[in-house]
C-alpha cells in the first residue's frame, strides 16, 4: 500500500513538473496587449475617418470615373472595408496566433466569398442597368 502511494506521489510530482516546464518553454506568461490594441484601434479609426470624409465630400474625380462598371469611389470603399475586416479578424479574433493552416482556411474562404459576392453584385447590377436603359420600361423610381 505504501508503494502505491509513493508511486502515485511520484507520478503527480512529474505531472506538475511537466506542466511547469512546458509553461516555461512555451512562454505562456501573460503579456499586456494594451499598446497593440490601441494601435489597431488607431488604424481602424483612421480608415473609418477616411471613409466618412470621402462619403461626405464625394470627390468628382473619383465619383465620375468608372472602373469595371463601378465608380472609383465605391471601389475605394470596398477596399477600405476589406482592410478593416482584415485587421478586426487578425487582431481581435487572435488569428495571428493560430496555425498556418487555420489562418489560410479562414482568410482564403473569406477572400473567395467576398470576391464571389462582389462579382455577383457587379454582374447583376450591370445587367439590371442595361435592361432598364435599353428597354421600353423606364426608370420610375
Amino acid at each position: 500500500m505504501a508503494l502505491c502511494r509513493l508511486s502515485l506521489g511520484i507520478r503527480i510530482y512529474f505531472l506538475l513538473f511537466g506542466i511547469i516546464l512546458k509553461q516555461r518553454i512555451m512562454g505562456h506568461e501573460h503579456v499586456s496587449n494594451t499598446k497593440r490594441i490601441w494601435l489597431v484601434f488607431g488604424y481602424l479609426s483612421i480608415i473609418t475617418i477616411v471613409e466618412v470624409a470621402l462619403g461626405i465630400k464625394r470627390p468628382d474625380s473619383l465619383y465620375h470615373t468608372d472602373f469595371l462598371t463601378m465608380n472609383l469611389l465605391n471601389w475605394i470603399f470596398i477596399i477600405l472595408t476589406l482592410v478593416k475586416a482584415y485587421y478586426i479578424v487578425w487582431a481581435f479574433m487572435h488569428m495571428e496566433g493560430e496555425t498556418k493552416a487555420l489562418r489560410r482556411a479562414v482568410v482564403w474562404t473569406g477572400i473567395f466569398l467576398i470576391l464571389y459576392l462582389t462579382f455577383i453584385l457587379l454582374a447583376e447590377a450591370d445587367y439590371v442597368f442595361t435592361v432598364f436603359r435599353d428597354a421600353t420600361i423606364k426608370w420610375n423610381f
